[in-house]
């Protein structure tokens, strides 16, 4: 009876807090469905705000500025996250807690602290604020995020497998690209998935040093503060929100089959 009361506590617990979190979104996304200035005013069904979004040059330069910071980052994040997990996980036992600390650092740390730190170091060594900054930044931030997706499978893989490579004619490098690699597709795939969204939502790094570059976030701090509340922002929001539900759905269902196929 004791279990029956906390498993009821637990799930009652979770779908509070998930409707907390969601069904304000839900709202948002409805009231997108019609052109009503105010939020809560049904002026009947209608595609006008999306119409608006996409035709607005301002937002999809913003969007187009936001998707490419966010593909070029997540990618060289992906790239140094993999050889960082990887060259962490084959460290001695302090070395690898040190590595561990130091890089979990910029995810740990408050936002406004790295994005303070960001702008002072490019400021020092003369890098101007704009594109160079915010790849740099946002690589730098998301590089963690890869690590900790890709070290779960350096655990699960054969911890022999590149010695094999070697003992059949492969170069240490070959024999890393060749057979351990491939068997960390899954988690550089979540890795890059994860680094792609978190560069596509941050505001304060960006902030600190756009040097005028516009991508989504700052758009809608500054269209927020200058006309209030827009209603084509519901679209836009929209439109990011299922964008990115529809990846990770995506990507878990890809995950799913992958294990399955491993199973069998």
């Amino acid at each position: 009876m004791k279990k029956q009361v906390k498993t009821a506590l637990i799930w009652s617990f979770v779908i509070v807090m998930l409707f907390i979190m969601y069904v304000p979104i839900l709202i948002l996304i409805i009231y997108s469905f019609t052109d009503a200035k105010a939020l809560g005013v049904w002026n009947g069904f209608s595609f006008e705000l999306y119409k608006n979004l996409f035709t607005d040059s301002e937002i999809m330069g913003a969007l187009g500025n936001s998707l490419i910071l966010a593909a070029v980052s997540a990618t060289l994040a992906t790239v140094l996250g993999t050889a960082a997990a990887v060259g962490i996980y084959y460290m001695k036992r302090r070395k690898k807690s040190a590595s561990e600390f130091v890089a979990n650092i910029t995810m740990e740390n408050a936002e406004i602290v790295t994005g303070v730190a960001f702008m002072m170091f490019f400021l020092a060594v003369n890098i101007h604020y704009g594109w160079a900054a915010l790849i740099i930044a946002h690589t730098i931030i998301t590089v963690p995020y890869v690590i900790l997706s890709v070290t779960p499978k350096l655990s699960q893989i054969n911890p022999n497998l590149y010695e094999a490579g070697l003992d059949l004619g492969a170069s240490p490098v070959g024999s890393m690209l060749k057979v351990v690699v491939p068997q960390l597709i899954p988690g550089m795939l979540s890795g890059f998935i994860m680094a792609f969204t978190l560069s596509l939502d941050d505001f304060i790094v960006s902030k600190f040093i756009n040097g005028g570059v516009e991508t989504i976030p700052i758009y809608l701090y500054n269209a927020l503060a200058k006309r209030g509340a827009d209603p084509t922002l519901r679209a836009l929001s929209s439109v990011l929100f299922v964008a990115v539900l529809s990846v990770l759905i995506a990507l878990n269902v890809v995950s799913a089959k992958r294990r399955k196929k491993a199973v069998v």
